[in-house]
C-alpha cells in the first residue's frame, strides 16, 4: 500500500516537473484561464479529473496486473 502511494505521489511530481521544465511560460496562461472560470466549472473540472484518475487507477489494477 505504501509502496503504491509513494509510486503515485513519484509519478504525479514527475509530470508537474516536466510541464514545469517544458513549459514554464504555459503555466501562466492556464493559470489565467483558471482565474477566469466561475468556482463551479473549476469544481466540475477537478471532479472530471478525479474520475478520470480513478477510472485509469481501475484499469490499470484490473487489466494490467
Amino acid at each position: 500500500m505504501i509502496a503504491a502511494l509513494f509510486l503515485g505521489l513519484g509519478l504525479v511530481l514527475t509530470i508537474e516537473g516536466l510541464v514545469l521544465a517544458l513549459a514554464p511560460s504555459r503555466i501562466e496562461d492556464v493559470l489565467e484561464l483558471l482565474r477566469a472560470m466561475s468556482p463551479e466549472r473549476r469544481r466540475y473540472l477537478g471532479l472530471v479529473a478525479i474520475a478520470a484518475g480513478v477510472l485509469l487507477i481501475w484499469i490499470a489494477k484490473a487489466f494490467l496486473s
